[in-house]
């Protein structure tokens, strides 16, 4: 019986195998704070725009309001994260005292693995897999604008 080779990975398998080794990594990192990398970059993005429009962040972050609403309820629950009313009909996220603190007190171990990947791979290979990463989402963002 004779079968035709498969094709290569796609884009897609080939990101989230790379995604679930890099989480494995920084939720190790970041496991003494009890945080997960999905949540300190969550933390991140809103203490860079605080107060941040909860559509915004969902923007920024690629995902839809209704999983950025089930992310960020933990946080909330942990006094991390206060949401309150927004312009209009919109929420606005910031970070609480504690929240602010909780960042902190992680990113020294978020930066020393950050370090660590930047070194194994090397500075001029990690610019350029940085720079073609977002280039490769743009393109499939398009490619699936025209589907």
């Amino acid at each position: 019986m004779h079968h035709e080779p498969l094709p290569p990975a796609c884009a897609c398998t080939l990101l989230r195998k790379a995604a679930r080794v890099a989480g494995r990594l920084y939720d190790a990192a970041l496991a003494g704070h009890d945080m997960s990398i999905a949540q300190f970059a969550l933390l991140r993005h809103i203490a860079r725009g605080e107060p941040l429009a909860l559509s915004r962040l969902a923007e920024q972050l690629e995902m839809d309001r209704s999983s950025l609403y089930r992310a960020i309820a933990p946080l909330e629950k942990r006094g991390w994260v206060e949401v309150t009313p927004g312009a209009g009909r919109s929420k606005a996220a910031r970070l609480t005292e504690a929240g602010r603190a909780a960042l902190h007190a992680a990113e020294p171990d978020w930066a020393a693995m950050q370090h660590r990947v930047e070194a194994e791979v090397g500075t001029a290979l990690w610019k350029v897999m940085k720079s073609g990463i977002e280039t490769l989402s743009q393109g499939i963002e398009r490619a699936g604008a025209r589907a």
